[in-house]
Order: C-alpha cells, then sequence, then structure tokens
C-alpha cells in the first residue's frame, strides 16, 4: 500500500507543512510590525488586488469543478501519505516510550504510549472517515 508514495511527494508534502507551520509562527510573532505596515500601505494594496481581480475573472463552475476532480483524484496519493506519517509517527513513538520504560518512569511511558498510539489511530480514522464523509 505504501509502495505507491514516492520520495519526491513525500519531500514536497513535508516541505509544504513545513512551510505553512514556519509561516503561521511568523504571523503569531510578527503581527504587530504586519498590522503596522498594512495600515500604512493597506489601501493601495487593497486596489491592486482589486483591479487584478477584476482583470482575472473566469467561469467560477468550471474552477470548481476542476478543482473537485483534482482534488478526488489526488486523494488516494493523500492518503498513502498520511499512512506513510502515521508510520514514521509509530517508530518514533515506540523509540520514545521503550527510551522512558527503561530509565524507569512507568507512568511517562505509558502516556507517551497513549500520545503517540492515539496520534497514529488518528491518522488513520481521518482517512477513513474523510472517505466516507465525501463519499470519495
Amino acid at each position: 500500500m505504501l509502495h505507491a508514495i514516492t520520495w519526491g511527494s513525500f519531500f514536497t508534502a513535508l516541505l509544504l507543512s513545513t512551510a505553512a507551520y514556519y509561516s503561521i509562527l511568523c504571523l503569531l510573532f510578527y503581527r504587530n510590525k504586519l498590522f503596522q505596515r498594512m495600515r500604512q500601505k493597506g489601501p493601495l494594496v487593497a486596489i491592486g488586488l482589486l483591479s487584478s481581480i477584476a482583470l482575472h475573472a473566469q467561469d467560477g463552475n468550471a474552477g470548481i469543478t476542476q478543482a473537485n476532480t483534482m482534488i478526488r483524484n489526488y486523494y488516494a496519493d493523500g492518503v498513502n501519505l498520511m499512512y506513510a506519517i502515521a508510520a514514521i509517527l509509530g517508530l518514533v513513538g515506540a523509540v520514545k516510550v521503550y527510551r522512558e520504560w527503561n530509565h524507569g518512569h512507568q507512568q511517562e511511558a505509558y502516556r507517551a504510549a497513549a500520545g503517540w498510539f492515539g496520534s497514529c489511530v488518528f491518522l488513520v480514522v481521518v482517512a477513513t472517515v474523510i472517505k466516507s464523509f465525501f463519499g470519495i
């Protein structure tokens, strides 16, 4: 099942998720400076965005249909990627639990096992629920 995922698609997804994570962090840490700059140059940016939207207006139904088709085609690859990430989380979690257990911290090992196992189960269940909910 995991043989359908290529290393290129795996690293692309990893790169995109990392970029999104750091973008959110930068937004959280520098939001005051960002909002201050938006107040200074906001009207100019808004006029530019509105003019570009008016110039590139297209048929919305065709775009939505194309996006729907593309997402449905990529769903199987996304599920395989989620299974691969769950497998990696399972291996990392097993090592962490083993380390805690051997250091004599049984309570922490139980908590770590519950957390790591829960994250793996969550990823597998999300793929199944999305498939049944949206009928993909």
